[in-house]
C-alpha cells in the first residue's frame, strides 16, 4: 500500500503570517491568560441564538481577522495574536458554534495540537476539520501551487488514519463535528477514469476508524472541486460507507440548487457545508475577493438566494434530528460573522413561523 514519502515536496499555497505563527508557536506556547476579549452579544443576538436548535452548528473558516472588531472581538488585535489567542473569544459568540480548521490542510496536526483547540471551546462546540493535502491532493505541489509530481499518498487509507483521523479523534474527541476530505481539482488524466477514483475513495472510507465511540456527533464528509464527481456512483460510495457529501459552495461547482439532488439522494442524515467563495469571482477568484472584501467587516456581495436555500436544508435536517455543520468564509459575502447572523435569521424566522 502506498505511503507518504519521507521528504515530500512543499504542499499548496503560501501561508499567511498568522498561519506561520500557528505552525511555529502553537506547539510550544503554554496556556496563557486570555488577552482577546469577546464582543458582548446584545439581547437580539442572544434571542436569535435561543431560537436555533442545539443541533445547528454554524460558524466561520478560521478566526484570525482583525476586521471582526465589534462583531467578535471587543478590541483591536493583530492577525497573529488572534490566530494564537482568539479562539476562546470566538467561541463565546452565541451564534458561532463551529469553526473550520483549515490549518490542517497545509500540514498534519498532532493530537496535542487538536487538544489545545478543544480546551478553548464549550462542550456544545463542534469543529469542522480539513484533511491534509498530503492525503487529498492527487499531486505534490511547490510553494506557489504548481504541481511537482504525483502524490503516492493520495487517498491512502493508512496515511489518512495516521496523519488525520486518529489524531483528531484523540485530540478533539466529542467536539468533532465533521472531518472533511476536500479533494482539490484533479489532473485531467485522473478525471478520465472516474470509476477508478470512486473505487479508491471507497477503499479509503472503508478503512477509516469509526467515530462513534469517541465522537458520537462526528461524521466523515467528502468535498470535491470537480463536477465530474457529482454523479450517482459518487453517491453510492458515500452511502455504502456512511459518509456525507460536504456541500461545496464554490464557483468550480454547480450552484446550490443544482447540487440539491445529490443531497436528497443521501437523505436522511447530517448536513455538512462549506460556503467558500461568492460565484461572482469565478473559480480562481480568492485573491480578487480578498482584495475587494478586506477588512471583512461588512457584507459586500449579499447572496440571499444561497442563504435561503441553506436555511431550508438546515431547518429540515435539524427537524429530522440530525446535526448541522456549516462554515462560511469571508469570501462568500464579505464578512463571515455577518453571514452567519443573516443565515441564522433565515433559519430562525421560519422556525418561529
Amino acid at each position: 500500500m502506498p505511503r507518504a514519502p519521507t521528504n515530500p515536496a512543499p504542499l499548496v499555497p503560501a501561508r499567511t503570517q498568522a498561519q506561520d505563527l500557528l505552525f511555529s508557536e502553537l506547539d510550544t506556547t503554554p496556556p496563557r491568560e486570555p488577552c482577546v476579549q469577546p464582543q458582548a452579544a446584545d439581547e437580539a443576538l442572544q434571542a436569535l441564538a435561543g431560537q436555533l436548535s442545539p443541533l445547528v452548528h454554524i460558524g466561520t473558516s478560521s478566526w484570525s481577522f482583525p476586521g471582526w472588531r465589534g462583531l467578535v472581538w471587543a478590541g483591536a488585535h493583530s492577525e497573529a495574536l488572534l490566530a494564537r489567542d482568539g479562539l476562546r473569544a470566538y467561541a463565546a459568540h452565541p451564534l458561532l458554534r463551529t469553526v473550520s480548521i483549515d490549518r490542517s490542510f497545509y500540514r498534519p496536526m498532532t493530537a496535542e495540537q487538536y487538544a489545545l483547540y478543544a480546551a478553548q471551546v464549550p462542550e456544545n462546540f463542534r469543529f469542522i476539520v480539513k484533511a491534509p493535502a498530503l492525503v487529498t491532493d492527487a499531486v505534490l505541489r511547490a510553494g506557489d501551487g504548481r504541481g511537482v509530481q504525483a502524490n503516492p499518498a493520495f487517498l491512502d487509507p493508512a496515511t489518512a488514519t495516521e496523519a488525520f483521523v486518529q489524531p483528531a479523534l484523540d485530540g478533539l474527541g466529542r467536539k468533532i463535528g465533521a472531518l472533511v476530505f476536500e479533494i482539490p481539482p484533479l489532473p485531467t488524466g485522473l478525471r478520465r477514469d472516474m470509476p477508478a477514483l470512486f473505487e479508491r475513495l471507497g477503499r479509503l472510507l472503508a478503512a477509516l476508524p469509526s467515530l462513534t465511540t469517541a465522537a458520537p456527533d462526528g461524521v466523515i464528509a467528502v468535498e470535491v472541486r470537480d463536477p465530474d464527481w457529482l454523479v450517482p456512483a459518487f453517491r453510492d460510495v458515500l452511502r455504502a460507507h456512511g459518509a456525507r457529501y460536504c456541500l461545496g459552495l464554490h464557483p468550480r461547482l454547480p450552484p446550490i440548487d443544482a447540487q440539491l439532488p445529490l443531497l436528497r439522494a443521501l437523505w436522511p442524515g447530517p448536513f455538512v457545508c462549506r460556503w467558500s467563495l461568492n460565484r461572482r469571482h469565478g473559480a480562481q477568484g480568492y485573491e480578487a475577493a480578498k482584495a475587494g472584501y478586506a477588512p471583512f467587516n461588512r457584507l459586500v456581495d449579499p447572496d440571499p438566494f444561497t442563504r435561503e436555500a441553506l436555511a431550508r436544508i438546515i431547518r429540515g435536517t435539524a427537524a429530522a434530528g440530525y446535526p448541522v455543520y456549516v462554515s462560511v468564509n469571508n469570501k462568500a459575502e464579505g464578512c463571515a460573522p455577518l453571514s452567519v447572523i443573516a443565515l441564522a435569521r433565515a433559519v430562525g424566522a421560519r422556525c418561529g413561523a
